[in-house]
């Protein structure tokens, strides 16, 4: 039986109702390709006091679990690069600045830790994690020009669009900062990856639909989705162990990406569906350490429900009344 008679979602060549990173990589590259997480030694405004300290209440320290920011960038790079080749020899790499907020710098030192990579044989695109409000216009035109010269994705962590929650979690910006950020760079032609997390305090399933719903509005060119991780030594850890935050259930996490789902543009790259915690720092959810059983459930809930991603997107594309934020 033909694929598309057993699976309705058209960005698929296999059982997968939703546009995967592997699918989408496999047609922009022609293979497959790896990313090489870097730290770059940049700070945050959320945490040195530009516009809050201590950083979002989750955060322990810029997402740098899997970077080493001691070594040099190319040190780092080398290092990954033989990690990825103990599973798969000759594999492409892209550079992901995933530590910290990868804009926060003048743009010398952007220079300084992008382009030596950029220069290595095995790099075949770059990746650079970083904020809406750390995107002043001289680093926008750097970034524009590396976009002319490379494979560059924007990721912006947006996290939830209600400003409730923003305030709650110490974002240190509003939804209106995102869209300001989002804009100026989707303006210049460059791709951006968008990050949602389920689960932040306070939000019910309704809100993290509303969430995508509105992003996907947006047709951002990627979407990471995420759990939110209970990390030691953040404020969230304090709220965990008072019983002031109750982390969700594998299945609530289910309901709620299926959600988000629907909602997102077939046409959106799903870059990642659940994210990896420190095992070694990570207080809850215990469940979350089991990524491969997630993923599982997740593609057997879209078949079981037969639903996929962009189902209520395109309902609602079909609505006059429905608009697209950018327009």
């Amino acid at each position: 039986m033909k694929q598309r008679e057993t699976n309705p979602f058209y960005y698929s060549d296999d059982n997968k109702r939703y546009q995967t990173l592997a699918y989408a990589n496999r047609r922009r590259f022609g293979g497959k390709v790896q990313k090489a997480a870097l730290d770059g030694g940049f700070s945050c405004p959320n945490r040195d006091g530009t516009c809050g300290m201590g950083g979002c209440v989750f955060c322990s320290g810029g997402s740098g679990y899997f970077t080493n920011g001691k070594l040099s960038i190319l040190t780092q790079l080398e290092a990954e690069i033989a990690r990825i080749e103990k599973k798969e020899k000759n594999v492409r790499v892209i550079a992901y600045f995933q530590a910290g907020t990868n804009t926060y710098a003048p743009v010398d030192i952007l220079k300084a830790r992008f382009e030596p990579v950029l220069r290595h044989p095995k790099v075949c695109g770059l990746s650079i994690a970083t904020r809406a409000d750390a995107l002043p216009p001289d680093v926008l035109d750097y970034l524009e020009a590396l976009a002319d010269r490379c494979d560059l994705t924007v990721e912006l962590g947006l996290q939830t669009v209600h400003d409730e929650t923003a305030r709650r979690i110490n974002r240190g910006h509003d939804f209106q900062t995102f869209l300001t950020g989002y804009r100026a760079l989707k303006a210049r032609g460059i791709r951006v990856c968008v990050h949602l997390i389920c689960g932040l305090p306070g939000e019910t399933l309704a809100e993290m639909r509303t969430s995508a719903q509105v992003l996907g509005r947006l047709c951002p060119d990627g979407v990471k989705i995420h759990l939110l991780h209970v990390i030691q030594g953040t404020t969230l850890a304090h709220w965990y162990r008072t019983g002031t935050y109750i982390p969700m259930t594998r299945e609530m996490y289910v309901d709620a990406v299926l959600c988000q789902l629907e909602q997102l543009p077939p046409e959106t790259v799903i870059e990642r569906l659940t994210g990896d915690g420190d095992k070694h720092t990570l207080l809850a959810p215990e469940w979350s350490k089991d990524k491969r059983r997630i993923l599982g459930e997740i593609d057997k809930a879209l078949y079981e429900r037969n639903t996929y991603q962009g189902r209520l997107f395109l309902a609602s594309e079909a609505d006059p009344k429905q608009q697209r934020i950018d327009e």
